[in-house]
């Protein structure tokens, strides 16, 4: 008895219906009112000079540093690299079409999940007790 294989295609990018091609190529007015409230919002009030400073070396070098962490992933972001401040370093973040419409400061966490050990050298006899289970 022979096995069939199933085939696993990928599943072609949409944002509310539109593919990731008729994205790049619509005007940023038309984009944003495709996103959330907050994200339209910020898109129609208009980039910061950092921002515009942020998208500007984007298209130059294609890489960039930033501490633009409200920042909204737009279109023409996608296939960038962007390093994005967390409060104490740069985080790397590569952009895909699944980020439009989220801040950067998203995908660069500023906290980080601390896992405490055993108890330690001035612990009390009843605090050193460490279930085996």
């Amino acid at each position: 008895m022979a096995l069939k294989s199933k085939v696993v295609r990928a599943k072609e990018f949409t944002y509310r219906g539109y593919s990731f091609e008729e994205l790049a190529k619509m005007p940023l007015e038309q984009l944003a009112n495709l996103l959330p409230a907050r994200e339209r919002r910020k898109i129609k009030r208009g980039f910061t000079e950092q921002e515009e400073i942020l998208l500007r070396k984007l298209r130059k070098k294609g890489t960039a540093r930033t501490h633009c962490r409200d920042m909204v992933v737009i279109p023409e972001m996608v296939g960038k690299v962007i390093f994005v401040h967390n409060g104490k370093d740069f985080v790397r973040v590569e952009i895909k079409p699944e980020m439009i419409g989220h801040r950067l400061g998203e995908f660069a966490q500023t906290r980080r999940f601390e896992k405490h050990s055993g108890p330690g050298v001035g612990a009390t006899r009843s605090s050193k007790y460490v279930p085996l289970k």
